[in-house]
């Protein structure tokens, strides 16, 4: 490795302009996609990304949306350095924030923000290019009607994804049934394409040494703000001042906590796809629960 460290560092020092030599790589843990790795001259650091299998379209995808979200000036984000590949290595190097534990205060911050965030708007839902969730492909490609891209571009693109990864049966008989009824769980409410995360639990948000909110990892696109505000119930870890922040500046519309199990249910069957086990039977039962109210 050494000769891709040399050629790396070679690398930030034309993006950035100053001349780096790591003298200090510590890996990092939490992820289990990609390899992290704290690079550090003494001076400054930075954060990289490495894929073995060699993808820097992931990459590609993820710099884009870290600098989508940081257009609008609403929410920290790490700036992305550069990218590439050196061999058959894809890589992706970020600012280096420090991140401390998160307290009321940042989680309030962070639901002010966040609703700020949202009130970036499209005439679009979906984005200029695909990406990932996790590491699953995720189709962005543009359409007018919310319903339409949510059936097709995410519940049917997993649905797919299941079923060719052999979970056939009622999972899709079911998921069959879901689609075809889609439009009734959005009677009386038509959401505007607002700016998300895309990506948004607990491990994909930090509060930096300043005090502010950061969030990393995104997995971008322009759709319905409730998607995002789901995901933040999905695996707990936001606080009730963070929610309540959130709905002094947008509050939440009637119908929302049918939509959260809609919306979650793109993300428990993504995590079918990439792990199995018992997400089957909890997709299974998300389905049910929706299919209750036809």
């Amino acid at each position: 490795m050494a000769e891709f460290w040399a050629i790396l560092n070679r690398r930030i020092s034309i993006a950035t302009g100053r001349p780096f030599t790591s003298q200090q790589r510590q890996p990092l843990g939490g992820g289990c996609i990609n390899e992290a790795w704290r690079l550090s001259d003494g001076v400054r650091d930075y954060f990289v990304k490495l894929n073995t299998r060699g993808e820097p379209s992931m990459f590609e995808a993820e710099a884009a949306g870290l600098e989508e979200l940081a257009a609008t000036a609403a929410l920290r984000v790490p700036e992305p350095i550069c990218r590439g590949l050196i061999g058959q290595q894809a890589y992706l190097v970020l600012e280096y924030i420090p991140l401390v534990k998160i307290d009321t205060k940042a989680m309030e911050g962070l639901g002010r923000r966040l609703a700020l965030l949202h009130g970036r708007k499209q005439p679009y839902f979906g984005w200029h290019r695909n990406n990932t969730i996790g590491a699953t492909s995720q189709p962005n490609d543009r359409c007018e009607n919310w319903v339409d891209f949510w059936r097709e571009r995410r519940l049917g693109h997993q649905l797919r994804l299941a079923a060719s990864n052999g979970h056939g049966g009622t999972l899709q008989r079911q998921g069959e049934r879901l689609l075809a009824r889609l439009e009734t769980l959005f009677a009386g409410y038509r959401p505007a394409p607002a700016l998300l995360h895309g990506d948004l639990w607990s491990g994909n948000v930090g509060r930096a040494e300043s005090g502010e909110p950061v969030l990393f990892d995104p997995a971008v696109y322009y759709g319905d703000r409730e998607a995002d505000l789901a995901m933040t119930e999905l695996f707990g870890g936001f606080s009730e001042s963070f929610y309540r922040a959130y709905s002094e500046v947008l509050p939440l519309r009637d119908g929302y906590p049918l939509r959260r199990t809609l919306y979650n249910l793109y993300h428990v069957l993504n995590h079918l796809n990439l792990f199995g086990g018992a997400y089957r039977s909890q997709a299974e039962t998300m389905i049910l629960r929706l299919l209750s109210e036809f």
